[in-house]
């Protein structure tokens, strides 16, 4: 494992060969990493890079969480969706709850961006990382897509 400084804090990031299988908050500082998601995390947060490329291999979960993780990899950077849109994507409208838990057990945040998932009407809820650091993410995207837009 390496870590990355990031604004909302140090994010430990695990590799197996090219695959980034794990990132997690709050890292204790340590060696910086040669990888290519080391260099992809950075730009990312240096708002230059908005979709990430590095291989990644989404370890354990149920059909069920694989599915969610699945649908959130496909919300455009800088958009949001519900726990309850992701729920009916997956033909289960009542599952919203089951939805934001297997969010929670996203092994790859960021990368695979859970941060996306807000709650009914927008609402900033739940995040394995904290409040602070979803709202940070979302503002740091709305912030570089309302730039790349508007110029």
């Amino acid at each position: 494992m390496f870590v990355v400084e990031s604004p909302i804090g140090p994010l430990g990031v695990a590799v197996e060969g090219d695959a980034v299988v794990g990132v997690r908050f709050g890292a204790h500082p340590g060696d910086a990493g040669a990888h290519p998601a080391a260099a992809q995390l950075a730009a990312y947060f240096a708002g230059e890079l908005t979709a990430f490329t590095v291989p990644v291999e989404m370890r354990g979960g149920s059909a069920f969480e694989r599915a969610v993780w699945a649908e959130i990899a496909k919300i455009p950077y800088g958009e949001m969706v519900t726990y309850g849109a992701i729920a009916h994507a997956l033909g289960d409208p009542g599952a919203a709850r089951a939805v934001g838990t297997a969010c929670n057990h996203n092994p790859v945040p960021v990368i695979v961006p859970c941060h996306r998932v807000v709650g009914a009407g927008g609402r900033m809820v739940g995040f394995g990382g904290g409040l602070e650091r979803k709202r940070k993410l979302l503002e740091l995207e709305a912030r570089v897509a309302l730039t790349r837009a508007w110029g």
